[in-house]
């Protein structure tokens, strides 16, 4: 019996050294490569347009509820820019040089940020869905064209100042974006994006992240 209780013991010690820590260490990974530009604690308490002038990245307190973990994992691995401009510039274009990790941290580091999730954000709400009635919306009542970059047939249209929506289907979270467009002052205070909650319906915003999710 102690023999067989040893080996046991042992048996269980050999599965802990081998399997994969991922969770364990993307915390540690994040502060020392991440956190000098990206902050993770939320909701987000800026109150004049210095506290955002004053933030060298997005924050990242909803990763989680915000991004889907595959895009993110393969994101890290080889990040390429989303916004044309560079963060809180209208002047200076973005070098997409957003350092590079290794496999294992980027699996780390995902699994720490997808555990960084907001309430405000609740599943299943939005399904992909091409309509007329959001495609005249995004593009001429709202309009995000002016700031934002989508592709149609693989031509990338519109403006460049906000961050590329091109390959949202893939990157976000469609349950995000409704959350987002419904209650922005949540997860951006301070902001030059409008507030669409006050001149839409929220079957219209749904329409909209719905349409935003399908964008390849």
């Amino acid at each position: 019996m102690r023999l067989l209780a040893a080996t046991v013991s042992l048996g269980a010690a050999l599965l802990v050294m081998t399997a994969p820590s991922y969770a364990a260490g993307g915390d540690a990974i994040f502060k020392k490569s991440c956190a000098s530009c990206h902050y993770t604690n939320g909701p987000a308490k800026e109150k004049t347009i210095a506290d955002q002038l004053a933030k060298k990245g997005p924050e990242l307190w909803y990763a989680g509820s915000k991004f889907q973990k595959a895009w993110l994992a393969a994101w890290l691995q080889n990040p390429k820019a989303i916004r044309p401009m560079k963060y809180n510039s209208l002047t200076e274009a973005n070098k997409g040089d957003h350092p590079k990790m290794s496999a294992g941290d980027a699996a780390s580091v995902t699994d720490y940020l997808m555990g960084l999730t907001s309430p405000e954000v609740k599943a299943g709400v939005v399904k992909p869905n091409e309509s007329v009635q959001a495609k005249a919306i995004f593009g001429k009542k709202m309009p995000c064209t002016g700031c934002h970059e989508y592709s149609v047939k693989g031509e990338v249209h519109g403006g460049k100042s906000g961050p590329s929506l091109v390959g949202a289907s893939k990157r976000l979270n469609p349950d995000w974006v409704y959350a987002y467009l419904t209650n922005i002052k949540v997860f951006k205070p301070v902001r030059d994006m409008p507030d669409f909650a006050s001149v839409l319906n929220p079957k219209d915003i749904e329409n909209v992240a719905a349409y935003v999710a399908t964008f390849e």
